[in-house]
């Protein structure tokens, strides 16, 4: 028995998150010139993906067991800006556009692999003519 696909529950899933992260950084640019304003970022996908504790199931007895293994994680700290501004604010207005070059990549990118993912379906349950 094969394995449901949820593909488009995860493409959802991120499409929502960079809908927030999309938000977060036209609320940095909108904040350019506001003393004191502190860019502010969400918490990268895969951070959100880790916290859904997938688990691996064994179904049959005959499965080899898995122990659940940490990889290194090194983290990667970002630079509060690439200018320095009297009044304070740490909103780049350069960073904030390449984060948002980032997530419309990261659109195209989720909206393509649906596409194709939904054309490969509709293709498998097509009879032929």
């Amino acid at each position: 028995m094969t394995a449901p696909v949820y593909l488009f529950d995860l493409a959802s899933r991120q499409a929502q998150w960079l809908a927030a992260r999309q938000t977060t950084i036209s609320g940095n640019v909108a904040n350019a010139n506001t003393p004191g304003y502190r860019a502010r970022d969400v918490e990268p996908f895969a951070d959100v993906l880790d916290k859904t504790k997938l688990v691996m199931a064994a179904t049959n007895n005959g499965h080899i067991g898995i122990s659940p293994s940490r990889a290194e994680v090194t983290k990667v700290k970002k630079s509060e800006s690439w200018d320095t501004v009297y009044s304070k604010n740490s909103v780049s207005l350069e960073q904030e556009l390449i984060k948002a070059g980032e997530v419309n990549r990261q659109h195209t990118l989720n909206t393509t692999i649906v596409k194709s993912f939904h054309r490969m379906l509709l293709t498998s349950v097509r009879t032929p003519s």
